[in-house]
């Protein structure tokens, strides 16, 4: 860890604050080729020099954590020191550890099923790297989301263009400034710039793309990336549901929940957005709610470790979603310390906000929120919320608080999402050797551990044979009857062999 800002820090925070600072869209297509000509000259990497861009990557960012946490905090205007350490570095450790551990075996080809080599054929399915992969940071943990899907790309053999996000403009200095010390351009490249960068590193030729952000943001990375029919892989967001069940400890699940959407002022992806509380239990669920964010925020203000909206577009839109509910007949609660003013437009900080009777015809009850602003909604019966939450679009994790019983079953069984995580926060997420993505609305495609190599890997099936007799003389003219007697035989056996097992569940078939 380095103690204290370097120059080098200080100039790359000073740049940051220039108008215009960033990558020349012209530069984009020249680094693209050069990295790709790289990679088609040297060759798949071995496993050696795989592992030492994962450690070199992972070193860049521990060699400079206190200016990593500077910038990200100044960015931010308020964002705690240990949130920074623990949510943006110590959590991706594992995930290095993880895969540079595993990656010799991940790297092995494997063989498919003996029947080919009773014929005489050898097969053998390889994880190819697909070339130059490209990665579309967020701003919500602008370092923790580019170098982690980083990591798995490099583990799977590719180059790697990474775009940060123009909102966190320090953070994104300083890891193009940091990444040129540690990496030959041919091997990474950190680009930054505004809207009109990300536009055109998204039309880029890449062999992969990959993109964490909102889901408006991601239709048109994918619309752009069509143009040169490029695979992406989208981790995006939503309304994540949260269900309180009948027999849940209701302060156990309040102070969790409370927990849960102040992670990063509310700015997570997996954040809990609204919750369905018994409608017997709702008053109750309310109270420990607010009693639990009160002892959590004795003061918010002058509180180093509440995390301000990132900047003001980002706190106008939370406080116009809030304001629409309430114009709209929507009960507005909001926990803020007695003797302070909030919302405060200068410090960028939100009161923690609970918001009760919501319609669907306010915009907050459509709209990921990415603030400190929980909606609380009443429920009678199950079936009823399953399809509420299978209504809209779907959310990348479902909350359910309550035993392992029956109807939670039924409940992760009926509702579609990127993940389901019971009692905890973000649960589903520990697991290296789970997957981690959305579907629908909330993303495509998935990452973490062997799943994140590969999403950035081609399973390239190459077979061979040494048989004496060419095996397309069966399929390729002069037939002869033999040929046809041999084809007529096998499709009458595979239909009888089908009629069996559909016996009865066809007109004019009887059940035997």
């Amino acid at each position: 860890m380095n103690t204290g800002t370097t120059e080098a820090a200080a100039a790359v925070t000073a740049a940051a604050e220039m108008p215009g600072a960033g990558t020349d869209p012209g530069e984009l297509t020249a680094i693209l080729e050069r990295q790709r000509r790289a990679f088609l000259q040297d060759g798949p990497p071995s496993a050696a020099l795989r592992r030492d861009r994962i450690d070199r990557l992972l070193a860049m960012v521990l060699d400079h954590t206190d200016e990593f946490v500077e910038a990200m905090s100044r960015d931010f205007g308020t964002r705690s020191r240990t949130g920074t350490l623990f949510a943006e570095i110590s959590g991706m450790l594992s995930a290095f550890e993880h895969t540079r551990s595993h990656l010799g075996r991940w790297m092995r080809p494997a063989k498919p099923g003996p029947l080919a080599r009773l014929a005489g054929i050898s097969t053998e399915v390889h994880p190819s790297p697909l070339g130059v992969v490209g990665i579309i940071g967020p701003w919500n943990f602008p370092l923790q989301l580019v170098v982690v899907p980083a990591a798995s790309a490099f583990a799977a053999g590719n180059r790697v263009m990474l775009k940060m996000s123009e909102i966190t403009t320090r953070t994104a200095e300083l890891t193009r400034s940091l990444a040129a010390t540690y990496f030959d351009p041919a091997e990474l490249v950190v680009v930054t710039g505004g809207p009109e960068i990300g536009a055109a590193f998204a039309r880029l030729p890449l062999d992969h793309l990959f993109f964490t952000g909102s889901t408006g943001v991601g239709r048109l990375v994918q619309q752009a990336a069509a143009e040169n029919l490029v695979p992406v892989t989208l981790e995006l967001g939503g309304k994540n549901p949260v269900v309180v069940a009948r027999d849940a400890d209701l302060d156990r699940a309040a102070a969790r929940i409370a927990k849960a959407r102040m992670v990063n002022g509310g700015q997570v992806c997996v954040c809990p957005d609204y919750v369905f509380v018994p409608e017997e239990r709702i008053d109750g669920f309310v109270d420990a709610l607010r009693s639990r964010l009160r002892e959590m925020f004795p003061a918010i203000v002058a509180d180093p470790d509440y995390t301000a909206s990132v900047d003001t577009a980002n706190y106008e839109r939370v406080l116009a979603l809030v304001e629409d509910a309430r114009a709209r007949g929507a009960v507005v609660e909001t926990v803020s310390p007695e003797g302070e003013t909030l919302p405060d437009p200068v410090a960028r900080k939100i009161a923690p906000t609970l918001i009760r009777e919501v319609t669907d015809d306010m915009r907050i009850a459509g709209e990921e929120v990415f603030g400190p602003v929980l909606l609380i909604r009443p429920y009678s019966d199950l079936d009823a919320v399953i399809a509420h939450i299978n209504a809209n679009p779907a959310p990348l994790v479902a909350y359910w608080f309550g035993p392992d019983r029956a109807d939670f079953r039924r409940f992760a069984a009926r509702t579609r999402s990127g993940g389901v995580a019971r009692n905890e926060f973000a649960i589903h997420m520990f697991s290296q050797d789970a997957p981690f993505g959305g579907v629908g609305a909330s993303g495509m495609g998935a990452y973490h551990g062997k799943t994140g190599f590969d999403t950035f890997s081609h399973m390239r099936t190459i077979a061979g044979t040494d048989l004496p007799f060419a095996i397309t003389s069966i399929a390729a003219p002069p037939f002869g009857p033999r040929i046809s007697k041999l084809v007529d035989r096998s499709l009458r056996s595979a239909h009888r062999r089908n009629r069996r097992r559909v016996r009865g569940a066809l007109p004019g078939t009887t059940s035997s």
